[in-house]
């Protein structure tokens, strides 16, 4: 029955905009209540019409009713709020699921206020009553209501746990401290939280200022990100210029080849047809008089032939006219190929400038350099496809597989002639140019020096010149059967490690280091480079000796 005194109530009171109970409540002229923000929404939407009408009744106002608090609805209203809080409060303090429940209560039982280290036992707030008025259990330690009063009970004596063992770094109840652990070192619970309390705060303020340390790295990694974006598009912007103007100079310059061909093309049409148009003319000449001297052949009259064959028979001397030789058919061949010299010379400087330029690309890191990759799952994340290029391959290597194997021959291979080629050493570079971080393996046999240089290494000359071990744009591990050894500027190291017939190789451009790796069940790191990198380096390989002796790029996946 009060539920449903508190029901019908509750609809008396609700706001029929909202539906809820009502807020600052006003009472409009025709006697309709509303919340104040409900009613004022509403002729909010009406402020077009001359009239504001109410939403139950439609009644009609104007001008619009000055909007002011119903005191007394507003108490009426806040007087039913607590007669529901009250009705409602003994159903919401029953303990549900995932609460902690009254140890002491009988049949259903209410939710524990406190939970008693001394006694055990969770109590409600009419159990916990005894707490608060005995001296003796005025001393026991209440602390928030918990499911986990269990575990400060020693489940091998069923006591409670009020010591704490510094030796096992474990609590424990006074008859382990005669057991177990007798002879360690023990103190109360208590002495050891206030110990640990104070360490705590220490922890703390090591906590807080790795947190503002984190911060400002937040902070500065925003700022750098910030300035790689700015950066980013402004380089997008004028590389975008600079493409553009490019393209343009060679759309022109192609319009001024088709220009001139075509004008040249016209040149010599007219002069031919004007040369064509004279013999024409001379032939026609010619022709006139080969008739009358034929028909003055004919004639029987003496006097007559010889009066006229003088003028007929002379023939006027022939004019100055080009001589056509018999040659070849005159044809633009020349231009085409001229223009195909040109498109191969650009694309030999677009190729090489093209790693200068994505080298200073790779080169923007926000960043600290990363550590290296510790496992090859790790290093097959920066895998990479790489392909020899047989331009450079020395005349006694044969390049097979889709050029990515190596095998040292007896006999000279057919390759054209070509500047970039290996003379006098056998060798051969990648055609890729590598920066950023990168990760190949080698499958070797023989006697192999897997190297990485700069592109510009000498093709001849003297070894120091020319050779991946030599100088100071090339490094190299050389790999045989009596082990490993890294050769850098004509400095041999040896190295030690197990022998595999597999090499994986590491490169980090931007933080300067080449690192080789034994791969075979397990990795091991061989030689690791440390130094500042100038130029893209190319994937390499020489073969010094030993026909038969090969050099594959593994396919990684």
């Amino acid at each position: 029955m009060a539920r449903q005194v508190i029901q019908l109530d509750r609809e008396k009171r609700s706001c029929s905009i909202c539906l809820d109970l009502l807020k600052d409540p006003v009472t409009i002229p025709c006697g309709h209540s509303y919340c104040m923000s409900c009613i004022k929404d509403c002729w909010d939407t009406e402020n077009d019409k001359e009239a504001h009408s109410c939403p139950q009744c439609r009644q009609s106002f104007t001008p619009r009713p000055v909007l002011v608090k119903n005191t007394m609805l507003a108490e009426l209203v806040e007087e039913l709020k607590k007669v529901q809080l009250q009705a409602a409060s003994p159903d919401h303090s029953y303990a549900g699921p995932g609460d902690v429940a009254c140890d002491y209560c009988t049949g259903k039982k209410l939710k524990a206020f406190k939970s008693c280290l001394v006694c055990m036992v969770s109590y409600c707030e009419q159990h916990l009553q005894p707490h608060y008025s005995v001296a003796a259990l005025k001393k026991h330690k209440l602390v928030e209501a918990t499911l986990k009063l269990q575990e400060n009970i020693c489940s091998r004596h069923d006591e409670v746990m009020k010591i704490f063992c510094r030796t096992d770094q474990q609590c424990i109840c006074y008859l382990c401290s005669m057991d177990d652990h007798k002879g360690h070192d023990t103190v109360s619970a208590a002495a050891e939280r206030a110990e640990r309390q104070t360490q705590l705060g220490a922890s703390q303020q090591k906590i807080q200022q790795r947190i503002q340390d984190r911060e400002k790295d937040i902070k500065v990694l925003q700022r750098r990100v910030e300035a790689v974006n700015l950066s980013a598009d402004k380089a997008v912007e004028d590389s975008e210029k600079t493409f553009t103007q490019l393209i343009r100079l060679i759309e022109k310059r192609s319009s001024e080849v088709k220009q001139q061909i075509r004008s040249q093309q016209k040149t010599e049409v007219s002069r031919a047809k004007d040369l064509e148009e004279e013999l024409q003319q001379e032939i026609t000449e010619l022709r006139r008089k080969d008739t009358e001297l034929e028909k003055l052949s004919h004639t029987e009259d003496h006097l007559h032939f010889l009066n006229n064959y003088v003028s007929l028979s002379r023939l006027s001397e022939p004019k100055d006219l080009p001589r056509i030789d018999i040659r070849p058919l005159p044809s633009f061949e020349g231009v085409t190929a001229a223009v195909s010299e040109a498109r191969d010379k650009l694309q030999a400087v677009l190729s090489e400038e093209w790693t200068k330029i994505s080298l200073a690309v790779t080169e923007v890191d926000v960043l600290l350099p990363q550590a290296e990759p510790r496992t090859r799952t790790e290093l097959l994340k920066y895998s990479c496809e790489i392909t020899l290029d047989p331009n450079t391959a020395n005349t006694r290597l044969l390049l097979s597989d889709r050029n990515r194997k190596a095998t040292l021959m007896s006999v000279d291979q057919v390759y054209s002639a070509h500047t970039d080629r290996f003379g006098e050493r056998f060798q051969v570079l990648s055609r890729e140019g590598l920066t950023g971080r990168c990760y190949w393996e080698v499958k070797w046999s023989g006697t192999v020096h897997i190297a990485a240089a700069y592109k510009n290494i000498s093709r001849t000359g003297t070894q120091i010149e020319c050779g991946f071990v030599y100088n100071d744009k090339s490094w190299s591990l050389r790999c045989d059967s009596g082990g490993y050894r890294f050769r850098h500027n004509n400095i041999d190291t040896s190295i030690s490690g197990p022998q595999s017939s597999t090499i994986g190789v590491y490169l980090d451009h931007s933080a300067g280091t080449l690192s080789y790796y034994s791969i075979s069940e397990t990795i091991t790191l061989l030689h690791r480079v440390q130094t500042t990198f100038t130029q893209p380096l190319y994937a390499g390989f020489w073969l010094p000796f030993g026909t038969g002796s090969t050099a594959e790029l593994c396919e990684l996946k």
